[in-house]
């Protein structure tokens, strides 16, 4: 019994597992057939369980490592799939479709030179392949694309990167590099969504991924959020120590931050020149920052505003604008400066554009106030006319109009040219038009709020000047000029 049990030990041990090889190719040939009912079938997941129960039955056949590259290829796993590709010419260097495959793969992830060089072998094996020419061409065409973009690149021409870029992913759809290079200049585009959503797919797929990593911080950037800015530039040096673009990029955000907040600072201590200072500076980082730009030159227009620079102010909001047209804050500091400056038409075009899009019951107001002061500014200035400021008292109006009549009364200047006659009897017409308005509180009430005049049944066209001028001084009678020399005249009461 003891010779027996170690007998069966030794039985045991021995007894064989491996199919022989013909047995083994029979039934890899059949997954292999599987495989390809599965890929017929469009189930590509099943396919590539077959093709690789194949290989493992049979690991020297190249033509299972080609199937399983197409079925790789079709689930958008290029990378894996060109391990495949690979390993199928290493086996067969004449196996053609192997050669496609491979150069397929380089392609789809944007190496157009190796895809070339696939592409040539398989020419090299069959010149009459139709679709190795086709495909040679289409390498060659990326390549162009590339350089061409490189060039633009350069010359900061970032909408033809985009178009070359676009070009390019319809070969290399899976190529990182160009989808990189086409978000970031779709963010210096100042186009962010589309840019974030770029990186984005590629971070889903690759969350250590430095360049999508510094595109997202660069959109983010470009968006005035710079404070998340930085925690992904940080997060893309941490992946990529030697990232040169977000090393940059991380120093500007600190920087303009920096210095923005010491010109807000230095403003709400009311130290204008210094806050001036410090959002020039800061407006010095970096020009490709449109946005946060755009919130500097208005900061610095509203500066020079409390320092009644008012077309300094008016320049600064302008840049803003143009930096950013929707900026509804720098509309509004440039419509008062307007206003500040008596331009009417330029405020009312400026608070008609805010109201446009913000339709509030304020900037209504501001556009309703800025219309009233557009339409005074288009009639005679009675105030202009006689001399006086705008809240000139009653008496200093009468006093007012007492000098500008003796001045302009058309007696004086009865020696004078018919053309200087002319002139003076024409402002002789206005001043009593003048104090007509502002002697008469209802009158000049209506007048200071922009109303019609008219509207009273006034036509100012029909009055006399002399009637209002000989009650103001006591009716027929009550004076003459006398001439005491050559141009020279005085008045006396009767």
């Amino acid at each position: 019994m003891a010779a027996a049990a170690e007998c069966d030990v030794v039985m045991a041990a021995t007894e064989p597992e491996l199919h022989d090889d013909e047995e083994a190719k029979r039934e890899a040939e059949s997954f292999k057939e599987q495989g390809n009912a599965y890929y017929a079938k469009k189930d590509y997941n099943e396919a590539y369980n077959y093709y690789t129960k194949a290989i493992d039955m049979c690991p020297k056949n190249a033509s299972y490592y080609g199937n399983r590259a197409a079925t790789l290829m079709m689930l958008g796993k290029f990378r894996e799939a060109l391990g495949d590709a690979q390993q199928s010419v290493r086996l067969d260097d004449s196996f053609v479709r192997g050669h496609l495959r491979e150069g397929k793969c380089h392609l789809s992830l944007g190496n157009a030179m190796a895809a070339c060089r696939s592409f040539q072998r398989a020419l090299e094996l069959d010149h009459k392949n139709a679709q190795a020419q086709q495909e040679f061409k289409n390498a060659n065409a990326v390549i162009e694309y590339e350089k061409i973009a490189e060039t633009d690149f350069e010359k900061r021409d970032f909408r033809k990167v985009v178009f070359c870029m676009d070009r390019a992913l319809e070969f290399a759809p899976a190529c990182h590099r160009f989808k990189i290079l086409k978000a970031e200049c779709l963010a210096m585009l100042g186009r962010y969504p589309e840019a974030q959503s770029v990186a984005s797919d590629i971070l889903r797929m690759d969350s250590t991924n430095a360049d999508a990593l510094y595109v997202r911080g660069l959109c983010l950037y470009y968006e005035d959020c710079i404070e998340k800015a930085v925690q992904f530039f940080v997060q893309a040096l941490r992946m990529a120590p030697d990232h040169e673009k977000a090393c940059i990029a991380c120093r500007n955000a600190k920087a303009l931050k920096a210095k923005k907040e010491d010109g807000n600072k230095a403003f709400k201590e009311g130290n204008y020149k210094l806050a001036y200072e410090l959002y020039t500076e800061a407006l010095g980082i970096d020009p490709n920052n449109i946005k946060t730009n755009a919130k500097l030159y208005c900061n610095r227009g509203t500066v020079n505003s409390k320092l009644r620079k008012l077309d300094d102010a008016i320049e600064d909001c302008s840049s803003a604008v143009k930096l950013d047209a929707t900026y509804i804050k720098a509309y509004l500091r440039r419509a008062q400066c307007y206003m500040d400056t008596e331009q009417y038409e330029e405020a009312v075009r400026d608070y008609e554009k805010v109201y446009q899009t913000e339709k509030t019951k304020e900037h209504k107001q501001l556009l309703k106030n800025a219309q009233v002061e557009l339409k005074k500014s288009k009639r005679k200035d009675y105030y202009k006319i006689l001399g006086v400021d705008k809240n000139a008292s009653e008496d200093e109006i009468k006093k007012a109009y007492r000098k500008r009549a003796l001045m302009h009364h058309p007696d004086r200047h009865s020696g004078a040219s018919a053309e200087v006659q002319k002139e003076e009897e024409k402002k002789f017409k206005e001043v009593g038009e003048a104090f007509t308005i502002l002697s008469d509180p209802k009158k000049k009430t209506r007048y200071d709020s922009g109303q019609d005049l008219d509207e009273e049944g006034m036509n100012m066209g029909d009055f006399d000047a002399n009637n209002i001028f000989k009650a103001f001084f006591g009716g027929p009678g009550g004076f003459s000029f006398e001439a005491s020399g050559p141009g020279n005249f005085f008045f006396q009461f009767g």
